[in-house]
């Protein structure tokens, strides 16, 4: 009986290249649906960054 051949480094990476088109494909359609959202980290920085001015305008008045 003999072992089956390990899979060549092409095609290992063929498959994870397909894998990453396919998953910005699907991105790209959610988002011509409208179905964009902001990532939790942009709305996080825009509040600290809009609480941070208010305090030094209050501070610096």
């Amino acid at each position: 009986m003999m072992p089956p051949e390990p899979p060549t480094p092409g095609t290992q990476r063929q498959g994870w290249l397909e894998r990453r088109r396919d998953k910005v494909r699907a991105e790209v359609e959610r988002n011509r649906r409208g179905e964009y959202t902001v990532p939790t980290w942009v709305l996080a920085l825009a509040l600290a960054l809009i609480v941070g001015a208010w305090l030094a305008l209050i501070i610096l008045a």
